[in-house]
């Protein structure tokens, strides 16, 4: 049997590793470290699990799905850490181990049946750090230092994740963007298909601050939803293998039976399965078996699967988060894997913008009002004349068309997905550089930063670049 081969940080990672050491020399005792999708969380936080347990340090990694709970496991075990879990199906691995990785939902009510307490607690996927069982956890264990990880420290209530906000951290360091990841091939760019139709969402209520799920299961699960997800599968990335996002069980089961029917392999995925079916289809898929994967919920966070290529976004989400999580699903690289393919039925990338567009984080609360102004400068508009998509100004930057703002088109019939060009995304990043390079004072920054959205210390924090003092990944 060959031995596993400990992983070699990336230098961003080792960066990121001497960001939190700082933190916490400097007092901090809850840093949340924000990566993007695919760059490597599991294996970062791995490397401090054994370099702690070496310093004879209890640790417990805490994480809310059981794919997510191997996959810690499985790093672990490539730094020869040895290692407990504390899950509904493992009653007794906790007693002799020094590292535990714990079930959030099991260990909530395990607590006290533990025999020591943790020196560090790691979360994974952080942003759920504030919901009651996490709080919990974190109470009872308060006397820890603790390490949140996440792609997205943002949550649709708009609770900040931040002490001052009611959330549990103190500090937060950002690694490299999704672009820059790009740049290093360590993420394969990606090519978008955006409908040019609007779905009508007009009657879907929102509850928690997304779409209720009833009413937009209704709203999607139908053949009269923009565009036909198998003919554009066809199209665009026939034979490929591809995860199709869905609004319920029902509605992935039924996505995969019409795969199926068109002569696709095609298998849902979903909680109700047990583990080891639930891993055979995955494997079908990394295999080519299985063609297309339809899911809701249960591949949106932590699946490490480079073998897909293709996303198919059958669920619109006001959630950002949400979005992100999706498409990073098929940024991951592997051989042959020259970019990723996002097939967008339902006009998440027109509402969000582009995977790669930087992204203002806070560890602060936003209210309704702030969280609209966010939204509108993260959405992208697509241009009625040429179809590129760009983030909002008045004119389309590739044909100079004018931009018709709110007006909402509402469709029952097919649409048409049109490609999203390398032309189109260079047209949108000159338009946004050359924007920001006309704001010459401290005052034109503050208003572009009104106009965009974004949050008020973007301005002082550009103004301040420019006066040379850059931050340590030259943003």
């Amino acid at each position: 049997m060959t031995e596993a081969v400990q992983p070699v940080l990336r230098k961003y990672q080792l960066d990121a590793k001497k960001a939190v050491r700082d933190l916490f020399v400097g007092g901090k005792r809850s840093p949340l470290l924000v990566m993007p999708t695919g760059a490597g969380k599991t294996i970062w936080f791995a490397d401090v699990v054994a370099g702690s347990q070496r310093l004879g340090k209890r640790v417990l990694v805490l994480a809310h799905r059981q794919e997510l709970l191997a996959q810690i496991g499985n790093a672990l075990k490539l730094y020869g850490c040895k290692h407990g879990f504390v899950t509904a199906k493992r009653k007794h691995d906790h007693l002799t181990n020094s590292v535990l990785i714990a079930s959030v939902q099991t260990l909530v009510n395990r607590m006290d049946k533990i025999k020591w307490t943790p020196d560090l607690i790691i979360m994974d996927e952080a942003h759920h750090a504030t919901a009651g069982t996490w709080r919990k956890i974190l109470e009872f264990y308060q006397g820890a230092r603790t390490i949140g990880v996440t792609a997205t420290p943002e949550r649709l209530d708009g609770k900040g994740l931040g002490v001052e906000a009611g959330g549990c951290f103190d500090s937060m360091t950002l690694g490299p963007s999704v672009s820059q990841l790009v740049a290093l091939n360590y993420l394969t760019p990606n090519r978008i298909w955006a409908s040019s139709k609007k779905l009508d969402l007009s009657g879907v209520k929102k509850r928690g601050g997304d779409y209720a799920k009833g009413d937009l299961e209704e709203a999607v699960d139908k053949p009269a939803i923009t565009g036909d997800a198998i003919a554009h599968y066809k199209e665009h990335a026939s034979g490929q293998r591809a995860i199709a996002f869905c609004v319920t069980v029902a509605h992935a089961e039924h996505t995969a039976t019409a795969f199926r029917e068109a002569g696709i392999s095609a298998e849902s995925l979903d909680g109700k399965l047990s583990d080891i079916e639930r891993q055979a289809r995955l494997a079908r898929l990394r295999s080519g078996e299985t063609l297309v994967i339809t899911s809701c919920d249960l591949i949106s966070e932590g699946f490490d699967l480079p073998a897909a290529t293709a996303a198919i976004l059958l669920r619109p989400t006001a959630s950002l988060s949400l979005y992100l999580q999706q498409v990073g699903r098929v940024l991951r690289p592997m051989p042959g894997k020259s970019h990723a393919l996002i097939l967008d039925h339902v006009g998440n990338s027109l509402v969000h913008g582009l995977p790669e567009q930087d992204r203002e984080w806070t560890l602060e609360g936003r209210d309704k009002a702030a969280r609209k102004k966010t939204e509108a400068g993260l959405q992208a508009k697509q241009c009625a004349n040429c179809f590129a998509v760009f983030k909002p100004m008045p004119a389309c930057p590739m044909c100079g068309e004018p931009v018709k703002i709110g007006e909402r088109e509402i469709v029952t019939e097919d649409g048409e997905l049109r490609e999203m060009t390398d032309q189109d995304r260079a047209a949108i990043k000159r338009a946004i550089k050359r924007e920001e390079a006309e704001a010459v004072t401290l005052e034109d920054l503050e208003k572009l930063a009104h106009r965009r959205g974004y949050k008020p210390g973007w301005a002082a924090h550009r103004h301040a670049a420019r006066q040379g003092r850059k931050s340590r990944w030259g943003r």
